[in-house]
């Protein structure tokens, strides 16, 4: 028998995803359906809450933006070798960035902000990103310790900004003071009747451009090739002539600069100020988007429009049906991050084993063996 092929890049980011989906699904139906409840109609009830009205698919849309940006910051540095964690902070840290140039500069228009916020966002989240790609490159200290410790230092940095630094006279709560209307980043509502009162905005747009470039940089450039190199086979990557030292620096920063683009969409956005914890966790789900993505941008785009429905579709769940809310969305969440994370590779022998039913090498070695058997 022949030895087991490798999957095709389209099977392996497009139809094993998609399967592991599915059997998430399937077992969150049964959980719902233990509960007392039809799966069917709250599965129905998810979907409508987050596509059944341009209302709705406009907050999809806006949680999908933060996710891609998130999932890009998790692939990039995995592409490396590098499990960056920190995506939380690093976009926290990033939202200083976005305010001190938003209201610096909020006489202007928000066409003239928005680029400057791009690389203050950039610039602050890769600092952040930085640090820990320093420590493990010159030090030894592994990212994945180093960039959850520094969600902690972050939480606290921005804690002490808002209350002491940042915020306002006359404000009673944790908050920077407002971006002048002319400096705020309108949102597509304004263009587009169906999503008016969301809060999807011009974002979305350089979120698509991001994963593009991810695209293009990881398998089209110098430095992506590089960077798989080293994340394949760190040992190799020296051999020929590769800095890993200077590698592992560099992603991480580019890694934390794209997790910085999560601020620029909520502050400059969305909350046209500084809040307390505006991320809302969208790093750790970043995590699963990169996961089940299979870190290639086109699986990224799909996982956090999947994710961005479930958010979506969960808040509305509990308006829907009388004894369901977010919690359900939370189970159907960690079970879809299980079967496409922990045990992604559950599907893999047995579609290995089909594709290769209907390759042309094995067609052929099937005609041989019947040909030879004949001639016996």
């Amino acid at each position: 028998m022949s030895a087991l092929r490798p999957l095709p890049r389209w099977a392996d980011v497009v139809l094993l995803p998609l399967l592991n989906l599915l059997l998430a699904f399937i077992v969150s139906g049964l959980v719902v359906l233990g509960i007392g409840h039809n799966p069917f109609t709250a599965i129905w009830a998810i979907v409508t809450g987050a596509f059944g009205n341009g209302y709705n698919i406009g907050y999809t849309l806006y949680y999908a933006t933060n996710f891609v940006f998130a999932g890009l910051a998790v692939a990039v540095a995995a592409h490396g070798g590098l499990f960056n964690i920190g995506g939380n902070g690093q976009a926290y840290v990033a939202g200083l960035g976005v305010i001190l140039v938003a209201l610096a500069l909020q006489d202007t228009h928000w066409l003239l902000i928005a680029p400057v916020a791009i690389l203050a966002a950039a610039a602050f989240g890769g600092f952040w990103a930085f640090i820990p790609g320093w420590l493990q490159a010159k030090r030894g200290s592994h990212v994945v310790i180093t960039t959850i410790m520094f969600n902690f230092i972050a939480s606290a940095l921005m804690i002490y900004m808002l209350n002491r630094v940042l915020k306002p006279a006359g404000v009673s709560g944790p908050e920077s003071a407002m971006i002048a209307e002319a400096g705020r980043m309108p949102k597509l509502g304004q263009f587009f009747a169906p999503f008016n009162y969301t809060p999807v905005n011009f974002s979305i747009f350089l979120a698509i451009a991001a994963l593009v470039g991810v695209y293009v940089l990881v398998w089209h450039t110098r430095f992506g090739y590089a960077l798989r190199v080293m994340g394949q086979n760190p040992t190799a990557a020296r051999y020929a002539g590769i800095s890993n030292s200077r590698m592992i620096m560099l992603t991480m920063t580019l890694s934390g600069a794209l997790a910085g683009m999560v601020a620029f969409n909520e502050v400059l956005g969305v909350q046209n100020r500084l809040v307390l914890d505006f991320v809302a966790d969208a790093g750790f789900v970043g995590i699963a988007v990169a996961l089940m993505g299979r870190n290639h941008p086109v699986g990224i785009a799909l996982a956090a429009l999947l994710f961005g429905a479930l958010y979506q579709g969960g808040n509305e769940l509990q308006y829907v049906i009388s004894g369901l809310d977010r919690t359900v969305v939370v189970i159907i969440q960690a079970l879809v991050i299980l079967f496409t994370g922990a045990m992604e590779g559950l599907f893999r022998p047995g579609l290995q084993h089909t594709l290769m039913l209907f390759s042309p090498e094995q067609k052929a070695e099937a005609i041989e063996r019947e040909t030879v058997k004949s001639e016996s």
